[in-house]
């Protein structure tokens, strides 16, 4: 099965970095989804502020299955996520193995 990824990339709020830092700790510990490989989160070099979240998922049908099947305090979290970024800053990503090659 070909893996998926997902990203998202956006700029928090230069005044909200702790707040942001602790939400992104309890969505960590609470991203334990089947097919869910690994989430991370990176800050963009030379732009400080700037973030991005890697989800890596076993296929397609594992990162399908985890935007229906989210809980109501993983919501509260990425809804708070989307409060701290900046305007117009959030980009989305998604990336398809390909498995021919």
């Amino acid at each position: 099965m070909a893996k998926v990824i997902f990203s998202i990339q956006y700029e928090i709020n230069s005044n909200k970095k702790e707040e942001y830092f602790g939400v992104v700790k309890e969505l960590k510990n609470l991203l334990k989804a089947e097919g869910l490989e690994s989430y991370a989160v990176y800050e963009v070099k030379g732009k400080p502020n700037n973030f991005q979240e890697i989800y890596t998922f076993s296929s397609g049908e594992a990162f399908d299955k985890f935007d229906d099947d989210q809980d109501e305090r993983l919501n509260i979290l990425i809804n708070k996520l989307t409060d701290l970024t900046t305007a117009n800053s959030t980009k989305y990503t998604t990336l398809h193995e390909v498995a021919e090659v």
